[in-house]
């Protein structure tokens, strides 16, 4: 059954799919069903963090000698990636431990470096999709009153060939995709049309007055609602990575004030000037985190490190190791801060705040922080 919701790209209406991680809690559900009440589903409906509900039919649902098997095929809409058409399968069967044990079967990557979602060793599911695996698995398991535990391993047919396709490779995740998503959905869009709503919400936020927080996306929104910068009466405004267009809009709209804060895994590229931190338009955070390591007094050793690391959170640690952190994270937040503001010019005041989900605040800038103490101020007063 096709997943009936769409978005507005310019004078288009286009259909959006569900993640991996999605699929792999679909399925998971559907095996548990099946391995603990014997019946099987005829749909499999989930819902999803972003708060729509996914239904599908089950394929492959089967009972087997160690428990029971159960496959969806991923739908990404009309922004159809590698995996699009793809079945994900989940193997469910009792086990002697407590709780819900989550592992990767056939086509699903493992991971080989550290700095990523999972640990070494560790199956490619991250973190969201593991929870919505095991909840979907969970509430089965009330609805039946079976109260053991289960092991559940998600595999991907095919998986294996087809992530050559994609970046795992160079992240060092080998052996096949990975399973993805924070919002349990796809949401297909053109860059033109993306710049274009960003630009939209831009100017609504204009409609409130001069100041602005800017960021990418997601860990960027949990961020700011984590350290109270979202209840500050500021609007917030995700612009992908589309640094760059977003900082123009806000000068064109008469911002006087805006904040940029992301993950240092996108923001990082700005210290090089890079205003469009999308991986196909450049991608030199181990170049950067090298560059400044090397003005910091790093080592040969450590810096040839560094540019083999697989994410920026895997380059923090190797500072941490020789105890540059600081004063590396210090020297790329204030070039981001001078590229931001060379980029607003003269329209308007900018700060930069860099973060890390595992090592949270990394860097902000003076100029930041002014920003924020003033908002706070004013928050206050009124």
């Amino acid at each position: 059954m096709a997943f009936e919701h769409y978005i507005r790209s310019g004078q288009k209406m286009l259909r959006c799919g569900y993640t991996t991680g999605t699929c792999a809690a679909l399925a998971a559900a559907g095996a548990a069903r099946l391995l603990l009440t014997g019946q099987a589903p005829e749909t499999l409906s989930l819902l999803t963090p972003k708060g729509w509900t996914v239904e599908v039919c089950p394929q492959g649902l089967a009972l087997t000698e160690s428990g029971a098997v159960c496959s969806v095929q991923k739908d990404g809409g009309d922004d159809a990636d590698v995996t699009h058409g793809m079945l994900v399968t989940a193997a469910v069967s009792r086990s002697d431990q407590p709780g819900i044990a989550i592992d990767g079967g056939e086509g699903v990557g493992r991971v080989t470096r550290p700095g990523l979602d999972q640990p070494v060793g560790a199956a490619a599911i991250n973190h969201v999709p593991r929870q919505m695996i095991a909840r979907a698995v969970e509430a089965v398991c009330r609805e039946a009153g079976y109260a053991g535990g289960l092991q559940v391993v998600i595999s991907i047919p095919g998986g294996r060939e087809r992530a050559q396709k994609t970046f795992n490779p160079l992240l060092g995740i080998e052996g096949g995709l990975s399973v993805l998503g924070t919002s349990g959905i796809v949401e297909p869009m053109s860059e033109q049309a993306i710049v274009d709503t960003i630009g939209v919400e831009i100017r609504q936020a204009a409609q409130s007055g001069r100041r602005l927080i800017l960021t990418p996306g997601n860990y960027g929104a949990d961020f700011l609602k984590a350290h109270g910068l979202d209840g500050l009466g500021v609007p917030v405004v995700r612009c992908s990575n589309f640094i760059g267009d977003a900082l123009d809009m806000a000068a064109a709209e008469g911002f006087k004030a805006v904040i940029l804060a992301g993950h240092i895994g996108k923001l990082v590229k700005l210290a090089g000037g890079i205003m469009n931190t999308h991986s196909r338009q450049a991608d030199c955070r181990c170049e950067l985190f090298c560059a400044h390591a090397a003005v910091a007094g790093a080592s040969q050793a450590l810096c040839a490190r560094l540019m083999e690391a697989a994410t920026t959170d895997a380059c923090i640690a190797l500072l941490e190791e020789e105890h540059l952190s600081q004063p590396v994270l210090a020297s790329l937040t204030a070039a981001a801060q001078r590229q931001v503001q060379r980029r607003a010019g003269e329209a308007f005041q900018a700060g930069v705040i860099l973060f890390s989900n595992v090592y949270e605040t990394l860097g902000v800038s003076p100029q930041a922080r002014a920003i924020i103490d003033t908002w706070r101020n004013s928050h206050h007063e009124g």
